[in-house]
């Protein structure tokens, strides 16, 4: 991806926005094509948005993408529909695809898919806009996210009515319950419990986080587990989320000393299971929708790769159970 890096000269009088000062100076760029194709943007090493302004002597770098597409297309690519009315879709996402169209992934995505199944027409990228706008764009239908590497149930809004519905549930998280189940490497150190730190972007790492406990940076995230089994080192966790951050259960998992097997980003390659991937999945999720008296519950079936990894699992360890806590 292109890289651009920049000093503020020494010289330079007041403040102005990034967007702003970089379209002004010899061999920048203009509006649009930072607004549409930047993928991260430090100031003096600390990510910032294009809003942000900049003074004399801040080191500015900037990462763009260069093929942005002007629109966002149908794809026809199999779904695993678990529900579907004339309000939302739920679905049980593929390990391996991303929700949205996003720096790096403009093709292949969930919202692609979910164009050509409702047979919609393409997303005209946009540009000259505000950047929440510019984002919420690409994201039709969208309410909540799985990893790329998060398999299970995910649901989507089939229109404006029902995607403010859902995502005030989300917001607010008052009676959605999301469930999941995960096998991670090591023993929690009890059988059921409540992770709650902040959660902030780790600097040695820009595509990792990691959990922090003095409340001064972040976002606050919690994470309630329990540890159905253990087999060896190896434990099979139903967690539950309060909050949904980034890469939240894979950080407080990591925070635990249980990283999930497979994740590339917060655990070591795994001895027994070289080539294991995430073992993350989205089990089930409870929510109203739109229409409903009661809450609706879907579920999602568990994945062949947890099947095949609990075969050799129950193949060479003997199950225990943690005790309870008194």
């Amino acid at each position: 991806m292109p890289f651009f890096s920049r000093t503020v000269p020494p010289t330079y009088k007041g403040e102005e926005r990034l967007d702003k000062y970089i379209a002004s100076i010899p061999g920048g760029m203009n509006r649009s094509r930072l607004k549409s194709g930047v993928t991260s943007i430090f100031i003096n090493g600390k990510k910032q948005k294009l809003s942000c302004k900049v003074k004399a002597g801040d080191q500015i770098d900037i990462q763009w993408e260069e093929n942005v597409p002007d629109n966002i297309s149908p794809e026809n690519i199999p779904l695993d529909i678990l529900y579907e009315d004339e309000n939302v879709c739920v679905v049980n996402k593929r390990q391996g695809m991303v929700t949205h169209p996003a720096a790096g992934n403009w093709s292949g995505t969930l919202v692609n898919a979910l164009l050509f199944h409702w047979g919609r027409q393409a997303v005209p990228e946009l540009t000259d806009c505000p950047d929440s706008q510019i984002l919420a764009n690409r994201r039709p239908g969208i309410v909540h996210r799985l990893d790329k590497e998060t398999s299970g149930v995910i649901i989507t809004a089939k229109n404006r009515d029902a995607q403010e519905f859902l995502s005030l549930q989300f917001r607010n998280h008052a009676g959605l319950v999301k469930e999941y189940i995960a096998i991670c490497c090591g023993r929690p150190p009890h059988q059921h419990g409540t992770v709650r730190t902040w959660i902030v972007r780790d600097p040695k790492n820009r595509k990792r986080f990691k959990a922090s406990e003095d409340g001064q940076q972040g976002k606050f995230a919690e994470t309630h587990y329990r540890c159905i089994s253990c087999y060896g080192n190896y434990s099979l966790m139903k967690i539950r989320i309060a909050t949904g951050r980034t890469h939240q259960i894979r950080v407080h998992m990591k925070h635990l000393n249980c990283p999930v097997l497979g994740d590339g980003l917060y655990a070591r390659p795994d001895k027994k299971f070289p080539k294991a991937t995430l073992m993350l999945n989205s089990s089930r999720l409870k929510i109203m929708i739109p229409g409903k008296e009661e809450p609706s519950v879907f579920v999602s079936p568990t994945p062949v790769r947890f099947l095949e990894v609990m075969k050799i699992l129950k193949r060479d360890f003997k199950k225990t159970v943690l005790p309870r806590d008194r």
